[in-house]
Parts: C-alpha cells; structure tokens; sequence
C-alpha cells in the first residue's frame, strides 16, 4: 500500500542497498572458509605466516561487510524518511480537501494520530525492512545452498530448528496481529483525551472537574497500556525463544560432530572438524536470519496496521467535489439565492431545515434568526460548500454552488465563522490571509483593522501589526479575535459576507460602530448575518426567521414584528416595550 509512494529516486536507493546488502552476505558467508582454513593451519602444525594468508582476507571481507552495512543504513533511512515525508504530505492535502463530513468521520485527534504514530510505525519497518528483510532471506537462501550435500544428520538438526521458529512466529502472531489495529484505535482514544484536557481546560478548572477528567484519561490510557502490556509479552517471549532454539541447533551440531569425528581416522578427523566448523557457521547464519526477521515481525503486524489507517486517509474520496465553472454570468455579481433548499446531516433521520427560500441581491443585507438549533449556521454554511444542501439549489451569482470550481466560489466569499480562528503568527499575517495575499499591502490591513473596530488594541500591541499571536490566538480576547476575524474578511475585499453570529462578543457599542462601518465601507458588497441579537440585524433588508426547521418569516423588522409570531417573541425577550413600539 504505502510502497507506492516510493518515488523513482527511492527506488533506485533501494536497488543500491540490494546490491550492497548481497555483497555484505557474500562477505559474511567467505568467512566461515577463511575459518576453516585457518582450523586446518593450526590443527597440522602450520605456521603464523599460513595463519595469516586465511586471516587476512577474512579480517577483509569483515571489514567489507561492516562499510557496506554502515551505507545500507544510512540510505535506508533515508529512504524511510522521504517516504514519511511523501505520506504525511499527501495525507495533509487530503484533509485540506475533507469536507466537514470527512472530517467528522475520522475525528481530529484519530487525523494527527495518522498522521504522526502512524506514519512513525511505517517509518520504522522500512529503515529496518531494507537491512533486514532483504538481507534475510538472501542470506538464508545462500547459506542453505552452501550446505547442501552436508551430513543429513546436520541438515535434518538444521531443518528441525527451522521449522520450529517457523511455529513459534506463526502463534506469536496470530496472537498479536488482531491487537494492533485495537492498539492504534486505543492511541486514537489517549489522544482525544489529551485534547479534550488540554483544549477545555478553563471548563475543567471552573467545575473542579479535576478528577474527573483525570478519570477518563486514567481509562483510556489502561486500556492502552493493557493491549500494549500483552503485545509486548508475547513479542518479549520470541526473542528468548529463538535464542534457546539457536543454542539447541548449535548443541545438537557439536554433538553429531562428535560422532562424525570418532567414526573418522586420522586426517579425515581434522577435515570432519573443519567441516564442523563450517557446517555451524552456515548454520548459524540460517539461524540469524530468522533472528533477524524475528525484529521486523514486532513491528511489523503494528506498521500494517498504521499502513492501512493511512492509506484510508489519503483514498477517502471528499463529498465536496469540484464542479469547474469558475466566471460566474455578468450582472449577477453579488447575487445569493436559495431555492427550496433542504438540509439532512450524513447519518440523520430527519431534515435540519426543508423548504427554505429566499434571495440577497448585490448590497442587500440579509439576516437569520431563530431559537438554538434552528439551523441558522447551517444554512449560511451552505454558501461556501462546507456541505451540500441535500434538496433544492444554493445559487451564487446566478451558478449553482455545485457547479463551481471550489476555490473560485469560495474566492468571492469573505466568511467569519462562529468561533473565531486566528492563526499561529503575527497581526498581519492573520488579517492578510489566504488566497491573493501577496497583492495586498499593509495599507489594506491597516484598512480592514479600522473597519473592524479593532484599530485600538492593535496599535497598542507590541510591535502593532508585526505584534505575534499565539496558537489560535489565546493571548487575545474573545471579542479582540472576533475583530481580527472580521478584520480578515474585510481585507479580502469580497463580494458576498458571511457573518455566522460573529458579533456576539462585541459590546453594544462596537457592535453599532462596526456595523455603521461596514454599511459604509463595504455599500457594495452582499452581507449575510447570522445572530442571535435583535440590535445586530433590524435594520437588515431582510431577515429570515427559522423555527422548527421552516423559514416562518421572512421581511423587515417591522413587517416580521406584525406579522410574525416567533419573531415578535424573541424581540420582546429582547426589546422594552418602547423599543418595539408598543
């Protein structure tokens, strides 16, 4: 799955560790001969001059084998980390294409486990799989045919060792294999709860929920450990296990060498010991190969797990497709339209809202209001295609918004979503952000900052607009992002605003300023608001009022006041009787 990633350049690094890696093998396997001679030198009385004509060659091949070791590590590795690189890459564009369904699929904290423990496990198994799992069985394969034509005593000592590795591997990992992917789920559950912890933690402090939370990572994190507790006992025992399987084979060896030995005569009894020698370095080398793939089957049955989660990530296929058209008709600019519009959540039984219609044209304000969970922010969310309506037609600009190229709609669009974001950065790069920053100047921040009534703080920030904000801007408050949120979608200088109860952390006061602003400064640009405040939207063209998923009034404050019953109650949660004009 993950190899396909390999890029061309990778692939011939690995074709170079190939080659080195069956030189290495070759060099290891010329020195048990070199022992053998060398056996032989000692055993018939030679001198140190014989000695080292075998020595020296065999110290050769050793040293050769250790610098082509020392290579296949290092492109190995990096080879390992391109790939990572290439994964992370190509998960990280994939998540920027997921609609809010996707994303809701996955859950944050399952997205940053893939992207990071994941990508970490496949990491690992290839810098390790290209010196051990080629090196392996090449080594195998030519360490049997060196002792092929053996005594078949020795051979079938050989044999039985092999084959009882085989079974205790094959049980160690049908054990194993089904805790893996539980493992990677249980570090997806570690992680949300850390997440949640640290995210909510002014709510924690606030209800003493201390313990509580404590609790739940307590669980989360035994459930972890426990998997991982029993995983890696039985990974522990395969180590152990094919030691004593070695030491046996090896045990085995001497003792039919012995016997080979005492049947022999004379100089048949040193050539018998030589080939003894021999015989168990050959052997041995089998033996470590397995040794060596014992290493890779820890982790491997872990890395194909890990595999699997991320190539799930990168396949997904987001709901929101690109439609193409990117100009929309001339002299519809400005214009939103929704027509019979109804929404349903992937998975739900019942609509968010049916039947809703209505239109904004070019400078017109249009307004939402309704009780918590009207769908309100859903419906403006509709616009920019975070999801699609599921009945009916989102029109911009006279183009079904399914008919758009994605960025080209949502380039016309300056939207401010209901919990502010800011980026890790400075002022500047926050309010100058996204497509066509590089065509804006310091001018039009400065601009956008003043519209959106947040000139004040700004410029007494250390460093004004060069001034850094932290990690989803918590070294300002809640209405200071809301501004700069503002802030940003002014310097965009859109055609259409989408305000999703972006004011309700502003004062009254601001709230008014920034509104005189906006009808000033922006005259020509469509504005959608949603809000929960009668202040904010009364003097909009036109509001649209959501109750029990219907629009159940649509006009002007005035109209909806006579008119319309669930408006006139929220008003006068709201108003004073001389307010409503009673």
């Amino acid at each position: 799955m993950i190899l396909k990633y390999l890029r061309a350049s990778d692939w011939a690094v690995v074709a170079v560790c190939v080659l080195l890696i069956a030189l290495q093998v070759y060099l290891d396997l010329e020195v048990p001969g070199y022992m053998a001679g060398i056996t032989t030198v000692l055993n018939t009385g030679g001198t140190a001059d014989q000695v080292l004509e075998e020595g020296i060659p065999m110290l050769a091949c050793a040293f050769g084998s250790l610098i082509s070791s020392v290579i296949v590590g290092y492109l190995s590795a990096r080879t390992a980390t391109s790939l990572a690189k290439t994964v992370r890459k190509k998960q990280f564009d994939s998540v920027q294409r997921f609609s809010s369904e996707e994303i809701g699929k996955f859950s944050v904290a399952s997205l940053i486990t893939r992207s990071t423990n994941d990508v970490n496990q496949v990491m690992m198994v290839i810098a390790l799989g290209l010196q051990v799992m080629i090196k392996a069985p090449i080594m195998a394969v030519w360490a049997v045919s060196k002792i092929i034509g053996s005594d078949l005593r020795w051979t079938s000592a050989v044999a039985i060792s092999v084959a009882v590795m085989l079974a205790i591997i094959l049980a160690i990992m049908l054990f194993v294999v089904p805790r893996f992917k539980k493992l990677q789920g249980y570090t997806d559950d570690v992680n949300a709860a850390t997440k949640e912890g640290i995210e909510g933690i002014r709510v924690i402090h606030a209800y003493n929920a201390e313990s509580f939370q404590e609790s739940r990572f307590k669980r989360a994190n035994r459930i972890l450990t426990g998997t991982h507790l029993s995983v890696t006992r039985a990974l522990a025992f395969l180590s152990p296990a094919m030691q004593t399987v070695m030491n046996l084979m090896s045990l085995s060896i001497f003792w039919i060498g012995a016997s080979i030995i005492n049947e022999a005569a004379g100089m048949m009894r040193i050539e018998e010991f030589s080939s003894m020698v021999v015989f168990s370095s050959y052997a041995l080398q089998i033996v470590a190969s397995f040794m060596m793939l014992t290493a890779v089957f820890m982790i491997l049955p872990r890395a194909q797990v890990a595999a699997r989660r991320i190539e799930e990530v990168i396949d997904t296929e987001p709901s929101i497709r690109d439609g193409g058209v990117e100009a929309a008709p001339e002299g519809h600019e400005g214009e939103v339209e929704f027509v019979d519009v109804s929404f349903r959540y992937p998975g739900a039984r019942e609509d968010v809202f049916s039947g809703i219609s209505f239109s904004a044209r070019k400078g017109e304000t249009v307004a939402f209001i309704g009780s918590t969970g009207s769908g309100k922010s859903t419906l403006v969310n509709l616009i920019p295609r975070f999801y699609d309506a599921t009945g009916g037609k989102v029109m911009v600009d006279g183009v079904d918004v399914r008919d758009y190229d994605i960025g080209a709609l949502r380039g016309r669009i300056g939207y401010v979503p209901q919990k502010s974001v800011l980026m890790s950065g400075t002022i500047e790069s926050n309010v100058n952000y996204g497509s066509g920053s590089e065509e804006r100047t310091l001018e039009d921040v400065r601009k956008a900052v003043e519209i959106a009534q947040a000139a004040d703080f700004v410029g007494k920030a250390d460093g004004q607009y060069g001034a850094r904000v932290a990690e989803d801007g918590t070294n300002f408050s809640g209405g200071q992002r809301q501004r700069l949120s503002i802030a940003r979608a002014v310097c965009r200088k859109p055609e259409i605003y989408i305000f999703d109860d972006s004011f309700s952390a502003l004062d009254y006061r601001t709230d008014r300023d920034l509104r005189a602003a906006l009808r000033k400064e922006a005259a020509g640009a469509t504005k959608l608001i949603v809000a929960q405040r009668i202040g904010t939207i009364k003097d909009a063209d036109r509001i649209v009022v959501l109750d029990g998923g219907k629009a159940v009034g649509i006009g002007k404050h005035e109209d909806l006041l006579r008119d319309c019953p669930v408006y006139r109650e929220i008003a006068s949660s709201q108003l004073s009787a001389e307010e409503l004009g009673i």
